[in-house]
């Protein structure tokens, strides 16, 4: 068999080794330099170890003296320990010795006075010396007679003895109480008021403090019962004060009661303790339902609610146009609604009195809540809220129809008239002290300023301003002689603005003052008053559109059809000027002296008329039209380099006579046509650019380009250019 050759062993090729060798030496290198990096790392850190291996060689003497100290007030702290345990102990002994000698002897005390009451309290009753055999019963049922029966047994007496006397005392005081309680009734009944209040301090000695204080209330009952019943007919038959009677008798129920519940509480805040009060408090308010209910029936009958409120309700169903006789003269309202929030008022300082002599109010909120007095002021309070909208709402509708413009005077009649109408109702709830009531009229009236004040000069506004000239200077004649009907329409027309303008203030301060003067004990009433006046200053809002709505009237029908024949003679102006042109041009101002003079003319009829924010707003508005139709006329007109010259100073002329003519800044109304006339004073094109970039800037690019144009000198590929 022939043998197979060998294949020779294959080498690696030398660029591979030197590859591999490359990178292995690398590899290398990069371990050597992290070596080095950590050898250099703790080589830094030497001197730092060396430090704190000498501070610790240092310290070392320090801690075994540490050591030691540690140990020697370880073992002082134990032995003050064991010390204060030991201590403590016979302490705790002693306490205990203490409290149990403390007991003997009060049980032995016990004992003696068992002994001594037993033998006073029948000596006490047969003198009828009630103060003493009350002493001394209290002092028996303060005694636990379980322990004294034991002591007893335990010091070996009689028990018989112990018991006898608990027998005897029990008896005196069971014949205590009867005679106590008869002794009470017929000094109630005697109407002896010393001795009532005598037995009264004697009923909690012997355990009889709910008695005590139900007896006594009755008692106290009766005495304001009385005293009503006294005072009641001297009250009815004050003249002087025969329109509010009513709430005089429930002003001297409240106040009656009052003075009783401040006598008594500290008499039973001694003898009852503090918060018994409770019981007279729920009992007095009893009666008090009583007498205050039969009066507000009196009311009720005398002052002819009922048949009042069914008229009302009758009128406010038909509301027929001629039924004066069917309907309830508001003025006539007058004194009842006086005399209904006295009663209000007079109810809610009475039971803020009460609620101030109670920590714990829940029984006696609990109480007023059911109690008939709460429904018949939660009556009166309704009542009286339907009669008072009613007296607003007509009020307000007949200073309305007897509006009047009196000489002189920039507003009419009804203006002061509807608010004083406003505040005086608003007042009056407010002095009734229920923020529910206040509310509830302020939203009455914030609709009825809508409703009829507001729709009133909404109606004569949208008839429009009479156009034509007027003389104000005898627009008073003219209203009271009645000789021109549109010239009366004229004045009654700006009067309303007028009106508008000072009613929107009005508004702003009735809300301050009331903000200021209605007191809101918590942060709820806080925010439904709020709310509430929130609804108020929506009406600020309102008489603010109608006023801007009566403006664009004027500008329509006494601006407009002025100011467009004074401008349009613009039109008929050479504005391509030679310099010979340009200087006459500009010594007789053919334009501007012209439309001045008209614009003040104009301006000088309405100011004696206007306010002066309704002035302001006028030449505010005659400066907008101004500009508007001088633009439109502009862009139909060709100019030159000296025309655009004469222009610019034409406008700033207007601009200086509109500002000097109101208090108010309009130059922002009149920008747009100073650029307007700063671009037609341009010597190049090139120029706009220092203008364009600034922020106040109000032209388009297009709008330059279009009033470039009418600049007969300038390039017209220059201006596309832009």
């Amino acid at each position: 068999m022939l043998s197979q050759p060998k294949l020779p062993k294959m080498e690696p090729e030398p660029e591979d080794c030197d590859k591999e060798m490359q990178d292995l030496l690398k590899q290398i290198e990069g371990e050597e330099a992290e070596v080095d990096n950590k050898l250099i790392e703790c080589l830094s850190l030497k001197t730092q170890l060396e430090m704190e291996v000498q501070s610790i060689s240092e310290s070392m003497p320090n801690l075994h003296i540490v050591k030691s100290e540690a140990k020697e007030l370880e073992e002082m702290v134990n032995f003050t320990s064991t010390l204060a345990e030991k201590v403590s102990s016979k302490v705790r002994q002693l306490d205990l010795a203490r409290s149990r000698v403390s007991d003997c002897q009060k049980r032995v005390h016990d004992l003696l006075d068992l002994q001594l009451c037993s033998n006073g309290v029948e000596t006490c009753l047969q003198n009828e010396d009630f103060e003493k055999a009350a002493a001394h019963i209290h002092r028996f049922l303060s005694m636990d007679q379980n322990l004294l029966k034991q002591t007893a047994d335990d010091m070996a007496q009689d028990c018989t003895t112990v018991t006898t006397s608990f027998n005897l005392l029990q008896q005196a005081a069971s014949n205590l109480r009867s005679i106590m309680s008869n002794k009470f009734q017929v000094a109630v009944d005697k109407k002896d008021s010393a001795s009532v209040e005598r037995y009264f301090k004697l009923f909690p000695l012997i355990d009889m403090h709910q008695f005590g204080l139900e007896q006594y209330s009755k008692f106290i009952c009766t005495k304001l019962k009385s005293q009503f019943k006294e005072n009641m007919d001297s009250i009815r038959n004050n003249e002087q004060r025969a329109s509010v009677v009513f709430a005089d008798l429930l002003t001297f129920v409240f106040e009656n009661i009052a003075r009783e519940i401040e006598a008594q509480q500290p008499l039973i805040d001694t003898y009852y303790g503090e918060g018994r009060i409770i019981t007279l408090i729920l009992a007095i308010q009893a009666q008090c339902d009583e007498m205050s209910s039969s009066i507000v029936t009196e009311l009720w009958t005398s002052r002819q609610i009922e048949s009042k409120i069914s008229l009302i309700n009758d009128y406010s169903k038909v509301k027929p146009s001629n039924s004066s006789g069917d309907k309830l003269e508001p003025k006539s309202l007058d004194p009842l609604l006086n005399e209904m929030t006295i009663i209000h008022s007079r109810y809610m300082l009475y039971v803020r009195f009460l609620k101030r002599r109670l920590q714990d109010t829940n029984d006696l909120d609990e109480s007023l809540r059911k109690s008939e007095l709460c429904r018949k002021m939660q009556e009166i309070l309704g009542n009286y809220l339907l009669l008072e909208r009613y007296y607003l709402e007509e009020s307000v509708k007949k200073a309305i129809s007897m509006d009047a413009i009196e000489h002189q005077c920039l507003q009419s009649s009804m203006l002061d008239d509807v608010f004083f109408i406003l505040r005086k109702c608003i007042r009056r709830a407010s002095s009734g002290g229920s923020l529910d009531g206040i509310c509830a009229v302020i939203n009455n009236g914030s609709l009825v300023l809508e409703d009829q004040f507001l729709d009133a000069i909404h109606r004569y506004l949208r008839q429009g301003y009479p156009s034509g000239y007027m003389d104000l200077t005898q627009a008073y004649n003219v209203v009271m002689q009645g000789r021109n009907d549109a010239e009366q329409s004229r004045v009654q027309f700006l009067t309303y603005l007028n009106n508008l303008e000072v009613a929107a203030e009005y508004v702003t301060t009735l809300i301050q003052s009331l903000n200021e003067e209605i007191p809101c004990p918590s942060e709820r009433d806080k925010e439904k008053l709020q709310s509430c006046l929130s609804g108020l200053s929506g009406v600020t809002s309102n008489l603010g559109t109608v006023k801007e709505y009566g403006l664009q009237q004027l500008r329509s029908a006494a601006i407009k059809p002025r100011v467009a024949p004074w401008i349009d003679v613009y039109l008929n102006l050479n504005h391509n000027l030679t310099e010979e042109e340009f200087v006459a041009y500009e010594a007789n101002e053919p334009f501007i002296g012209s439309l001045v003079m008209h614009l003040d003319t104009l301006l000088s009829e309405f100011k004696p008329r206007l306010t002066q924010s309704n002035y302001d707003s006028l030449v505010s508005i005659l400066a907008l039209e101004v500009t508007s139709h001088l633009e439109r006329v502009i862009v139909k007109c060709e100019f030159n380099r000296l025309g655009g010259m004469a222009l610019d100073k034409e406008v700033r002329g207007l601009v200086s006579y509109l500002s000097g003519a109101t208090s108010w800044t309009i130059r922002d109304r009149l920008a747009r046509l100073m650029q307007i006339s700063t671009v037609l004073n341009l010597d190049k094109v090139t120029e706009i650019s220092d203008y364009v970039s600034s922020a106040t800037w109000r032209l388009s690019t297009s709008d330059v380009r279009q009033f470039m144009a009418l600049r007969q000198d300038f390039n017209k590929e220059d201006i596309m250019r832009l």
